[in-house]
This record gives structure tokens, sequence and C-alpha cells, in this order.
């Protein structure tokens, strides 16, 4: 008797969600972005972070509702498939993924930058190597062995990397200075480019949906997931925000603004909290990636749009284990050879462009299957709001940071093209 072929386990809870969410967008930007806003915003800058999380979290509703439809692994790109057709939809999840194979990659290098200061070989080239290699050879091993695993490791590390956040908030509510935050002055107060560079800071959440097969019932949890955990996190960038503001002096020319704000409170130990919360932070974040990132793989290579060995599911423990080993192996590689810098812009506009397609599956899947499991009231005008606001920020990018858009989107179209040249058609739509 031929032996079934294995399954995804369904093992991620409520809550368990809930912290996928605020891990996939709690990384290593909360510790950087604090002196940069503040830059752009100076004391005020506390309300940029709050305005920024009321225009995102319009979007964060239409994924509510659009997510609760599905309990199929893919997030956006399945969405986009049933909305708009396979065409549309292997864009999106084709740009999707390499959003995250890119952030993956810089996130890797923050990991080593701050290692580096507490352990200065970590930044020389055999460090380096080191560094990133033994990172991503665990964080596969955690996502081969079992979502249960991935799972509860990201549970761990969302709350490690909170809980130094959530100090800074509480004591920054306890000593804020009012003095401090006179000196949080800017020549030219720049909202707009405040809010561009909180949307990246807010940006992530669009990849917790991913593993919908995973999840125990994503029709009920996915809406309650997104709703809680981007409240959450707006009110801990807000917080902190209005600690750092209130704490650190001139807090826009700091390099390191969390540690820094640490270090004026509890003495030079500071640092070491600063760049160990950094560590914890990223280290689970790329957990994170990987657990959510091959299941976009996986999704489409089910789907006959990319080669059919993503598609395999280990049959001990149940994961994609090709694709998580790809995955992993894409996001070392350009780790390696590349910096934030290079890939942020990429990243931003990227995510823009599946914020308001699926904005658009909100309205097209509403018209045509009526309500979801959670029916977002007046679930159209929030999604066209949504669509025009990241509309706004698209052109108002420099054309120059999206130069590598069209070579992604062009090797994706020659892959998938080969890939149905060369594989028998799957029998599912």
């Amino acid at each position: 008797m031929t032996s079934p072929t294995p399954t995804l386990v369904r093992a991620i809870g409520r809550w368990s969600l809930v912290a996928v969410v605020v891990n996939s967008v709690i990384g290593s930007g909360v510790f950087g972005l604090p002196s940069s806003v503040a830059a752009l915003a100076g004391a005020w800058s506390p309300l940029a972070v709050l305005l920024a999380g009321a225009c995102i979290f319009l979007i964060v509703l239409a994924f509510a509702e659009v997510g609760s439809r599905f309990d199929e692994a893919g997030g956006p790109y399945l969405y986009t498939r049933r909305g708009f057709g396979p065409g549309l939809a292997f864009h999106i999840g084709w740009l999707h993924a390499w959003t995250r194979f890119l952030s993956g990659a810089a996130v890797l290098n923050v990991l080593v930058n701050y290692l580096s200061a507490l352990v200065p070989w970590a930044a020389t080239p055999l460090g380096r190597v080191v560094v990133m290699g033994g990172t991503m050879a665990v964080v596969t091993a955690i996502n081969v062995v079992g979502v249960r695993q991935a799972a509860w490791t990201v549970n761990v590390f969302t709350v490690a990397k909170l809980l130094p956040l959530v100090a800074l908030s509480l004591i920054g509510l306890f000593v804020f200075d009012a003095d401090v935050a006179a000196t949080q002055q800017v020549t030219e107060y720049k909202w707009t480019d405040a809010v561009l560079l909180l949307v990246f800071g807010y940006g992530g959440f669009e990849s917790s949906v991913v593993a919908a097969s995973e999840s125990r019932d994503p029709k009920r949890d996915t809406a309650f997931a997104l709703v809680v955990a981007m409240l959450a996190i707006t009110a801990i960038y807000a917080l902190v925000q209005l600690a750092v503001v209130g704490i650190l002096p001139e807090a826009g020319k700091s390099t390191t603004p969390v540690s820094s704000a640490f270090a004026r409170v509890i003495g030079p130990a500071g640092g070491a909290v600063g760049a160990g919360a950094v560590i914890l932070s990223v280290y689970g974040w790329l957990v994170g990636v990987a657990l959510m990132n091959p299941r976009i793989l996986f999704a489409m290579a089910e789907r006959g749009e990319l080669p059919a060995a993503l598609a395999r599911v280990h049959p001990r423990f149940r994961t994609p284990h090709v694709a998580v080993i790809l995955n992993s192996a894409i996001v070392l590689a350009a780790g390696l050879y590349s910096t934030f810098g290079q890939v942020a812009a990429l990243a931003a506009v990227v995510r823009l462009g599946i914020y308001m397609v699926t904005c658009a599956n909100l309205i097209a899947l509403r018209r045509r299957e009526g309500a979801a499991p959670f029916t977002l009231p007046g679930g159209p005008a929030i999604a066209a709001a949504g669509i025009v606001f990241c509309a706004w920020l698209i052109v108002t990018r420099d054309l120059s940071q999206i130069w590598i858009l069209p070579a992604v989107v062009l090797a994706g179209a020659l892959l998938r093209l080969l890939t149905r040249r060369t594989q028998p058609a799957p029998v599912s739509p």
C-alpha cells in the first residue's frame, strides 16, 4: 500500500499567532528608529509614531478580513490568486518572498554589528561568516524539526525582546524630563519622511498570515491576532519613542537610542542591555522568517508556479523542509554580500505594493463572495483609504531606490515560465 503523502500539522494556536505577528514586526528597527524619527519630528515624534500606526492599522484591518477567508498557506499570494487570478498572484508571492529574503539578509548584518560590540571578533571577515552561518544553521534546524518547536521558539524570543522595550516604556513614564524633551530641536519638521520611515518599522505583519495551513483555526484567529498584536505594537513604539525623547538629550544624533537611554538611567550596563536586546530580537525575527517565508514558496510550488521540490513535506517532521533550507541559503548568501541600506528601499516599496493589492482583494472578494468570517464594518471604504495611503507613499519615493524591482520581477517571470514548461500542471486550481 502506498504511504499517504504527509501534510502540514496545525500547531499554531491563537496566542502563538499573536506572538508570530509581534515577532514579524518588531525586529531590529525599533532599536534604531527612535533617533531617526526624533531627527525628523523632534519632541513631537511620538505623535508621528501614532499617526503612522493609525494609517497602517487601516491596512491591518483589510488583512484581517481577507485573511479570515483562508485556511491554507500562502498569505497575500493566495488572497490575490482568488481575487485577481494566478498571474498577478505569482508576482505578489514572488515579491513577498524576496522582500523577506532581503530583509532577513539585512537583519543578519544588524546581528553581526551589535554582537561585535560585545564580541569584537564577530566583526572580522571569518567571524562574520561564522556568526551568520551558525545563526542560519540553528534557525533552519528549528524550522525543519517542526512547526511546534518553531512556534514555541518564536514565543520565547517575542517575550525576551519585549521585556527591555516594556521596561524602557515604563521607565520613561516616571523619569520623563521636559527639559530633555526641549533639546529635541529640528530645523524643519519632516512629517512625510517620518511616516515613510515608520511604515518600514511597522511592516512585517503581512508575513505573519502566511502559515494559515499550520494555524489551528485561522479563519477565527487571524483577525484577532492581527488586531491585538498591531495595537500592542503601536503602543510599544509610541511609549519607547516618548521615553527616548524624554530621557536622551538630542536623541536624533544617537546611533543607539535604546541602549543610550538605558545607559542614562541605569549606567554603563545599559549599553550591554541594549545590545543584548537587539541580538535577541534579531534572532527571534530570523526564526519567524524561516517559519513563514518558506510557506510562500510551498504554496506557490503546490500550484505549479515554482519547482515541485519546494512543495515537499518532510515525512517525519511534516514541515516544508526543502523550502526552509532554500530560504535560509538565500538569506545567508544575500546577508554575506549586502548591507541593510542596500535592501531597505526595495523592501519598503514592495511591501506597499502588497498592501495595495490586498486592500483591493477585500473589495473584490466582498463583491464576489459576500461576508467573511470577520467582516469589517465599512470594509470597502477602509480598503480604499489604505490604497490611497500606499499610493501616496509610493509616488513620493525616489525612483532610483527601486531600480532592482524590475530585475526581480523579470527573474520571477522567467522562473515561472521554466517551471510550467518542465513539470506537469497541478491537479488543484
